[in-house]
């Protein structure tokens, strides 16, 4: 066979290796099969390539090209949302992402489940963050409950109603 060819891999051979026994936790950590990865540039990278394939397939995955990626099983969420904070004069908080970026918070995505988790798109509303318990303690202080539902009341915006969570 000459250098630049390449043999042609069947989709059954593909798919097994998209199997890649890659998990994250509830705690937006890295773990492949059963060992947490430690390594600090591994980390950032996958960090990096996590994605989602378009729904109605919607897994997680971690992408490094539109052919090339790997599936990703994932506990709750892909990220958690650490900590949040107030930078003026934006009235949205700034999130600290546990992949170690930071966005603003899309009031209209937030959501809440039965257990009164909170969580929020983000990456331009391709993956779902779980709020810590510090940050949830953190953003409180503008959710008042309206009737039964809890309501984000931001300075100088209108009240964005949390929705329930879909799953």
């Amino acid at each position: 066979m000459p250098p630049s060819s390449k043999p042609e891999m069947s989709a059954a051979q593909l798919e097994r290796l998209r199997q890649s026994g890659l998990r994250i936790d509830a705690e937006g950590r890295f773990w492949h099969e059963g060992a947490l990865v430690e390594h600090e540039g591994t980390r950032r990278a996958f960090s990096r390539w996590l994605d989602r394939l378009a729904e109605p397939d919607g897994r997680y995955i971690l992408r490094l090209d539109e052919t090339r990626y790997a599936y990703v099983d994932v506990d709750d969420t892909p990220l958690v949302v650490r900590t949040l904070r107030w930078i003026e004069p934006d009235p949205r908080p700034l999130l600290s992402l546990s992949d170690g970026t930071e966005e603003r918070l899309d009031p209209a995505s937030l959501t809440f489940d039965d257990g009164g988790v909170l969580r929020t798109w983000v990456r331009a509303g391709r993956l779902e963050a779980r709020l810590s318990t510090a940050a949830t303690s953190a953003l409180a202080a503008v959710i008042d409950m309206h009737g039964d539902e809890p309501v984000l009341r931001l300075p100088g915006q209108a009240r964005h109603p949390l929705r329930r969570r879909q799953r």
